[in-house]
């Protein structure tokens, strides 16, 4: 069964959403999906749906072939099949096809995930032999990243032939150059799922058992509680602790990281997955659960009668082993960490997010900020600091990384100093944040928008004449610098 109009719309409606700037071209796609148009039939005229695989390598570079019937050296791709799911699939399909990379040699990446990086619209000349007149190619570009450098790329001769990697620069399309150009893509494998794995303290482990009903991950199995990362997740931790809440209304106190494991999505692709690892000791009838069929504690030893897969008990393995060698970081049942805390700070003491925030300021006195993209979960269109959330990392590290990654500024972590904290609530018994404000004192390069999708642009402004919207602490954040002061409040009663 060929991809749904449902589909194609929520596909596109998620690219223009990140490329509003193209909704003029792509308008007569949309009426056609309106007007209920076979768009992926290759005889549907005067324009029709096809797919292309970005291939990215761990060297930045992007896998060319030459199409025979054309000449032209371009991506892989080709036109949608009867029985391709998604459109995604139909790339998949073809990068296999064409290239002899399997879907499990590649895996989608974080900034992107199963959405298209370009849709290219672009001119067909009419082929008597085919009976084809003259149409249009509506091309869905999506991207992947080489998540096994050791497979061979076996162009197939009857339609292709040398097959060529291509740095951005050199990418031939002009509307993908320029979107890989300005992405933080360099074809590192990211986890984009995350999953907790969830012990007693005494040898047991929490296992979900899955629905059985096709089209979700490992139906009908034992598994980990877990999902992929979401918009407004501002870290893996916190896409683990939404699917606890989600799935089985658990929250845990503590989560540490554990490994990063590789399982096969339903597409077939490689899903990298954040594993965790947290302590409870509860009852699972107690718990209100939302997805799947019901949770139980086993043991490792009786795991193997299970359906189950094999990471998965692989995994419970290595932490048995681990912990039972005492190798293992000490995480403290969710009892005991309550009656520290309450100890330590009172019975209201919670954890509180850690935002990181750069200060720049040039020779004029203007300051460094970026106007934030029209769907981020987080103050959409609104003026704001380049900034992110600390993970595994220190706070100084963190603001070298995002400043690299967002903006392809350059700073040596000797030249960064803190100059401002804002202590925050957004309303009453909301989670606290605490936001660092870091100053680098020098930098190399030119700022340049290299994460479209979180910001549109970037400026240097008046820092007494602040553009508007900006976010609230930005502003309270820099009045506090030009007078001095280190340390704000804000929301707090």
């Amino acid at each position: 069964m060929s991809p749904s109009d449902a589909h194609i719309r929520e596909l596109l409606t998620a690219y223009l959403a990140r490329n509003p700037a193209e909704a003029d071209q792509l308008a007569d796609l949309s009426a056609a999906l309106e007007a209920g148009a076979e768009l992926t039939s290759r005889t549907t005229h005067p324009a029709h749906i096809t797919c292309g695989a970005v291939v990215i390598d761990s060297n930045r570079r992007v896998l060319h072939v030459h199409h025979n019937a054309s000449g032209k050296v371009l991506v892989p791709g080709g036109h949608v099949e009867q029985d391709d799911r998604t459109l995604l699939g139909a790339a998949l399909r073809e990068v296999q096809e064409e290239a002899g990379i399997p879907p499990g040699a590649l895996c989608a990446t974080a900034a992107f995930g199963h959405e298209p990086i370009d849709v290219d619209v672009h001119d067909i000349d009419a082929n008597a032999a085919k009976g084809e007149p003259a149409h249009l190619h509506y091309d869905f570009r999506f991207v992947f990243c080489l998540a096994d450098d050791t497979v061979d790329v076996v162009p197939q001769a009857e339609e292709v032939s040398g097959a060529q990697w291509r740095h951005f620069h050199e990418v031939t399309s002009p509307t993908l150059r320029a979107k890989l150009e300005t992405s933080a893509l360099d074809g590192r494998i990211e986890p984009v799922n995350a999953a907790t794995m969830i012990h007693d303290g005494r040898g047991r482990y929490l296992l979900h058992l899955q629905d059985d009903i096709p089209g979700i991950w490992e139906p009908g199995s034992w598994s980990l509680l877990g999902g992929g990362r979401e918009p407004g997740d501002v870290s893996l931790e916190a896409t683990a602790r939404r699917e606890l809440q989600e799935e089985a209304g658990l929250a845990l106190p503590v989560l540490e990281p554990f490994a990063v494991e590789r399982a096969t999505g339903t597409d077939g692709m490689a899903v990298p997955i954040q594993i965790f690892c947290g302590q409870w000791a509860g009852d699972p009838a107690g718990l209100d659960l939302h997805e799947g069929v019901m949770l139980a504690w086993f043991r490792p030893e009786t795991m193997p009668r299970l359906r189950l897969s094999p990471s998965t008990l692989d995994l419970v393995r290595r932490h048995a082993t681990r912990q039972a060698a005492g190798t293992l970081p000490e995480t403290a049942p969710a009892s005991a960490v309550e009656r520290r805390r309450r100890s330590r700070a009172g019975s209201g003491s919670v954890p509180h997010i850690v935002g990181v925030h750069l200060h720049l300021q040039r020779e004029d006195g203007r300051v460094f900020l970026g106007l934030r993209h029209p769907t981020c979960a987080f103050a959409p269109s609104t003026y704001h600091f380049l900034a992110g959330h600390c993970e595994q990392e220190s706070a100084v590290g963190c603001v070298v990384r995002e400043a690299r990654e967002e903006a392809g500024l350059l700073i040596d972590p000797k030249d960064v100093e803190l100059v401002h904290v804002v202590h925050m609530v957004d309303r009453p018994g909301a989670q606290p944040r605490m936001g660092l404000v870091l100053q680098a004192r020098r930098w190399q390069g030119t700022p340049e928008v290299r994460e479209p999708d979180r910001c549109t642009s970037w400026g240097w402004f008046d820092p007494g004449r602040l553009p508007s919207p900006i976010v609230p602490y930005a502003a309270v954040a820099i009045e506090g610098i030009r007078a001095g002061r280190v340390y704000s409040e804000l929301g707090w009663t």
